[in-house]
Formats: C-alpha cells, structure tokens, sequence
C-alpha cells in the first residue's frame, strides 16, 4: 500500500473548480459558508469535500439567488437529511459492513479520501458502502477488511459470541450482501478456528480481481462450475464435486463464467478471510 494521501487544493485551484473568483472564496469564507484548512504556512488548503460544498454554494447563489445566511439554511438542511438518511442506515442490520468501516476509519483518524487512496478505488465508492453496506466487489472488501486490521467475516458479525452448533439446511444466516450476484451464507457461527461458507455466485459472478491473507482454505463444488486463478497463472476450471485446497497466501481469484448458478462449499482456517 501506498502512503495515505489526501487531495488538498489551493484558492485559485478550488475557485476554478467552483467557477468563482478566488477573492470570492475569501468572501465566503468570512460569511462562514466553507471553512478550509490551512498548512503550516497559513496558506488555505481546500479538500474535495470543501470543494464539493464550494460548488453546492455557488449553485444556490446562481440558480436559487440566495442570500449568505439563507445558503447556510439550506446547506443546514441538506446536512440534517444525509444524518437522517444515516441514522436509518444504521438502524438496517445489512448495513452493519458500513457502519464498521466506518467506526474504524473514525477511529484511525482518517478521511474517505484517504482510505480510497491506499485500497485504490474512488471515495465514492467508499462513501457508498458505508452508508448502504453494497457496491464492492469481494477482493476489495477483503482489501479494506486487511487495511483496518480486521477479517470480513468480523465485518459480517460472523464472530459474533453467540455459537449455533447446529444449522439445519436452509436456515443459513447470509451475509449483508455487498458483491452483485454473490451470496455468502454461513454454514458454522461463532467464534470458531474454521470460516465455515456457503457461496452462492449467479452466472458471470465474480471476486473482480485477486486477494490474499493469512491461513489456508477448502473449497468443494456442490454445484454448477467455478474457475480460480492461483497466483495469475495457475488455473484450475472446477466442476461439480471437484475440491480445491490452497494457501491463502497466494493470491486467488476465482468466477462463475457457467451459464447457470454455483453452490461452493468454502473453508477458511484460521479464520482470516
């Protein structure tokens, strides 16, 4: 991983981007409609999220013909409906991936901006699986999981101290479901040494790129087909009752180029996926 590094623009860039002058930047700023940071020197340093307000300012003045204090109202309410729209967030036990990644980036101390950096997707993305707990693909789950120091079983509350030692067939409890056209139920829960899933990939499912971590793991197809590619060269096309056992270590991708439906039965040991 990269160096965290957060986007930082100066007056004359975050005015252009806004499409005002920089002396209205000042003007604004004064009126306590966006306050950017400064560095070391003084100097004003505008972020993208002071930038996006910069742009939200400028379309009231322009398209709306608001007044200073009436643009703070409004930019008040705007705030009040994305903590509402939060708060219910949270309130959804699917969203409980997003909430902790979140809470973990609160408490390392660091941006959107910046977590996106080092993973290598855009802050939107990110901004998006927080608030809805969807719209990455598994590798970069796992990436962000290892990023903060945790598994995306933790994420999925599949550690939870509460142990089901027995799970009658259809009752599998799923995971909030982040991956389009991937299912992952849990076979085993509690804090167990084995991860212990029932992947469910559609047709043209797939991890969207290779990831790797501690331990070893098992998979045996139950049904349909499944491809995996071991360190970007070794590949291994599986079919119906067909097992593949693998270092996790070793980057691993795998997808479901079969025209119908995969069942996959998945161990992780220790449970560090």
């Amino acid at each position: 991983m990269s160096d965290a590094i957060s986007v930082r623009y100066k007056v004359a860039e975050a005015a252009r981007l806004a499409g005002v002058s920089a002396s209205t930047l000042r003007l604004w700023e004064t009126q306590g409609l966006v306050v950017p940071e400064r560095s070391a020197t003084g100097h004003r340093q505008y972020s993208e999220s002071d930038v996006a307000q910069l742009k939200r300012v400028s379309w009231f003045r322009a398209e709306r013909g608001l007044n200073p204090a009436a643009i703070r109202e409004a930019l008040e309410a705007e705030a009040g409906e994305t903590d509402a729209a939060a708060a219910a967030a949270d309130a959804n036990p699917a969203s409980q991936v997003g909430r902790k990644l979140r809470s973990l980036r609160h408490a390392a101390g660091k941006t959107l901006e910046q977590v996106a950096g080092e993973i290598g997707i855009a802050a939107s993305i990110l901004s998006t699986l927080e608030r809805t707990s969807q719209g990455v693909s598994v590798a970069v789950l796992h990436n962000l999981a290892e990023y903060f120091g945790t598994t995306v079983s933790s994420l999925s509350g599949e550690d939870e101290p509460e142990v089901r030692a027995l799970v009658r067939s259809g009752e599998w409890r799923t995971w909030p479901r982040t991956t389009p056209g991937v299912t992952v139920q849990l076979l085993a829960e509690g804090r167990n040494q084995m991860d212990c899933h029932r992947f469910v990939l559609e047709p043209g499912a797939s991890s969207e790129g290779a990831y790797k971590h501690e331990g070893e793991e098992f998979v045996y197809v139950l049904s349909g087909r499944v491809e995996f590619v071991l360190d970007s060269d070794q590949f291994y096309d599986l079919a119906a009752g067909d097992s593949l056992y693998f270092e996790s270590r070793r980057h691993h991708a795998w997808s479901n180029w079969h025209d119908g439906e995969t069942v996959l039965l998945w161990i992780n040991t220790p449970p560090t996926f």
